[in-house]
């Protein structure tokens, strides 16, 4: 499981240090992509295999379903750590997320998301202001 918050930053090669408490639990290879609200996820090999499954069964015939499918797997690579536990993030996600050089790193239990510092402190202030309200709403998910 993953869990808590980290800053690092990203270099001017694109790479970026995976805090030391993911590394173990992301195995050697894991999965980068691009993730919801423009922050990019990273899902170890088992739970990427779990979400493939899943939207596997997503029906062709509704085109949301195809845009969906398309943008998360067409961002998708696979990645792995180099010795000083960085990875290389290709272009494409670093500016779909905004990295440019502080970031974010969290862990939301099954996987890690990426986030630049700034929208990540922005949205995390929205998110607090309405953190009562948005449990309230998901009481109908017996949590």
């Amino acid at each position: 499981m993953f869990m808590g918050e980290y800053q690092h930053s990203v270099d001017e090669k694109g790479r970026m240090i995976i805090p030391a408490k993911f590394r173990d639990a992301l195995g050697v290879g894991f999965v980068l992509t691009r993730g919801l609200d423009n922050c990019l996820f990273v899902y170890p090999h088992d739970e990427w295999e779990i979400l493939e499954a899943k939207l596997k069964t997503l029906p062709l015939t509704r085109a949301d379903a195809r845009s969906f499918v398309r943008f998360f797997f067409s961002g998708a690579t696979e990645c792995e750590l180099d010795k000083q536990g960085r990875i290389s993030i290709p272009a494409t996600l670093r500016e779909y997320a905004g990295l440019v050089k502080d970031c974010t790193v969290i862990g939301v239990s099954n996987r890690i998301e990426i986030w630049a510092a700034d929208r990540w402190q922005s949205y995390s202030n929205d998110a607090s202001e309405s953190f009562a309200s948005i449990a309230e709403t998901l009481v109908d998910l017996n949590l």
